[in-house]
């Protein structure tokens, strides 16, 4: 599957840890990354900094549903299943 054009939830919901180019703390859940552009796209798709943990994620329709606020929840039932 590929990222629907717009979307941007995966740079939204989860929180991220590690540092990101602008966030070196990383970032909290249902924050929008700062690499995240205005049409929905990330910055550092092909950059080394980009974080480990987005480059693991991958587009899928059990992630994402069929339309962003779909892959918003979805995003946000994953993190609080995997918070500590």
């Amino acid at each position: 599957m590929q990222c629907r054009p717009g979307c941007g939830a995966c740079c939204v919901a989860p929180s991220i840890s590690s540092p990101i180019p602008g966030m070196p703390r990383g970032k909290p859940a249902g924050v929008p990354c700062v690499q995240l552009t205005e049409d929905g796209r990330c910055a550092l798709f092909d950059d080394p900094r980009r974080p480990a943990v987005c480059g693991a994620l991958q587009a899928n329709p059990d992630m994402c549903g069929d339309h962003r606020a779909q892959a918003l929840l979805r995003l946000e039932e994953m993190e609080l299943r995997t918070a500590p």
